[in-house]
């Protein structure tokens, strides 16, 4: 289990996170959510190990994450920030085998092994088709997916997405954060994702935290999080709850 324990940071007088605790269960999808400045950068960062905290501690296993190698917390947790490292000169199946580094030695050429799990991570995402292209010539959603694959290449049993969603348009959100979905469902990961829409964090996620000035002011199953009053608490912002004429689901209007 991915927990953190009374967590607070602070960067030039300003405190991003103020004694957080929160728990990240196995197998399943955890939508962050809250205002631009709320702490859900620097929390997922914090979980992934990528900052450090001035008091409180992230555990995986009951072992502090500063106790694992680079290495090693990277065969468990694999993370993807909001900004993307440029990749423009990397082919598709080249970008998907970076995937496979924390599991090499210095200088090793791909095993067998790797390959295999590359192209299993390609499969899984439906970017096999794309293998040979360079990345730069790839659509946004299709570019997302790729990505994706890298982290799914790493082989971990955690991934921590920085609003993987961001600059996609509808129908790439839609398709990136089904293949999230299925991830969680068939592939057995626990996944954190920071989202915007509240919408899309009920439909898909199975549990939502959600974070203002710093501090967890929500956290719950969805039935308990898509309340008018926990919106509110959350968002500041009036809504109405409606029922999706299909699934029946709470959706959420301003």
């Amino acid at each position: 289990m991915l927990r953190a324990n009374q967590l607070t940071i602070s960067r030039q007088g300003n405190t991003l996170l103020d004694n957080v605790s929160c728990e990240i269960d196995t197998k399943q999808l955890v939508a962050l959510v809250g205002h631009n400045g709320s702490g859900k950068s620097t929390l997922i960062k914090a979980l992934a190990g990528e900052m450090a905290s001035n008091s409180g501690s992230v555990n995986l296993d009951e072992r502090s994450i500063s106790d694992y190698s680079s290495k090693e917390l990277a065969r468990q947790m694999a993370y993807l920030p909001q900004q993307l490292p440029e990749a423009a000169g990397f082919t598709v199946r080249e970008l998907v085998m970076l995937g496979r580094y924390p599991h090499q030695k210095w200088l090793q050429k791909p095993t067998q092994i790797d390959k295999d799990k590359v192209i299993e991570a390609m499969r899984i995402t439906q970017v096999e088709a794309f293998a040979d292209r360079l990345t730069a010539t790839l659509s946004g959603g299709e570019r997302a997916r790729v990505w994706l694959a890298m982290c799914l290449a790493q082989d971990t049993r955690y991934l921590l997405l920085d609003e993987p969603l961001a600059a996609l348009d509808m129908h790439y959100q839609l398709e990136v954060i089904q293949l999230i979905r299925r991830l969680v469902d068939k592939q057995g990961l626990s996944v954190v994702i920071i989202v915007h829409d509240i919408n899309l964090a009920a439909q898909y996620a199975d549990r939502v935290i959600a974070l203002k000035k710093g501090r967890i002011c929500h956290n719950g199953d969805i039935k308990s999080t898509m309340q008018p009053d926990i919106l509110h608490n959350i968002f500041n912002v009036d809504m109405q709850l409606l029922s999706h004429p299909i699934t029946g689901q709470p959706v959420a209007i301003a």
